[in-house]
């Protein structure tokens, strides 16, 4: 059976306030972009070509301060056998992919009494899920999420909208646990600042507004 993944109106993300680019204001979307009554599950081959639709996804960031002070960012490139064919051959500092109704399934599974799955459960489960796919964290780490991404420039960007999660690891201890995720490590985000043009447009958006 064909995919469904999280989806929330276009129309809503414009109430709550239109931008293009990075949003720190986590307050102001959050919860209404996540509450059950707003969002749904649709077929993903439909909404990735619907503009009426936003698909939710989570940004994942990993950063490690070193013995120096400066920040450094777990990169990679996405290789062919990477979901999203437009972002092939691109370099991203971001780990993450749709939110499945599978994932509302396993959550409602995993309740013993089969309640309890309320506004963003499903979101974290989805997260969490992502996570665990694409890499091995092998250190301790806090993790907040710091803002949204938006990028209506772009294809891929006019029926996505990206919620950032931060997550500052106390050690650099990280490895993808995907073989198409590839040229995988920490950089110093400096050198990253210095060229921004093999990224893909959020990783710049989220560089720039984060650390520039």
């Amino acid at each position: 059976m064909e995919e469904r993944v999280l989806v929330v109106p276009t129309k809503l993300f414009r109430q709550l306030g239109y931008f293009n680019g990075f949003s720190r204001d986590v307050v102001r979307y959050y919860g209404e972009l996540l509450s059950p009554d707003n969002v749904s599950f649709r077929l993903r081959s439909e909404v990735e070509v619907d503009t009426e639709f936003k698909q939710l996804i989570p940004y994942m960031i990993f950063s490690y301060r070193d013995s120096d002070g400066g920040v450094q960012l777990f990169q990679y490139v996405r290789g062919k056998g990477m979901g999203e064919r437009r972002l092939h051959s691109k370099r991203s500092v971001g780990v993450g992919g749709h939110i499945s109704s599978e994932d509302l399934r396993c959550l409602s599974e995993s309740n013993a009494c089969g309640a309890g799955v309320v506004d963003h459960d499903f979101y974290r489960e989805g997260m969490l899920r992502e996570l665990r796919e694409e890499v091995v964290v092998g250190a301790a780490y806090k993790e907040s999420c710091v803002g949204l991404i938006n990028d209506d420039s772009s294809e891929v960007g006019s029926v996505h909208l990206g919620i950032v999660h931060l997550f500052n690891l106390e050690q650099p201890i990280m490895e993808s646990n995907e073989e198409d995720l590839i040229e995988s490590g920490f950089v110093p985000v400096n050198e990253m600042l210095k060229d921004l043009s093999g990224f893909e447009s959020w990783s710049s958006i989220c560089i720039e507004a984060l650390f520039g």
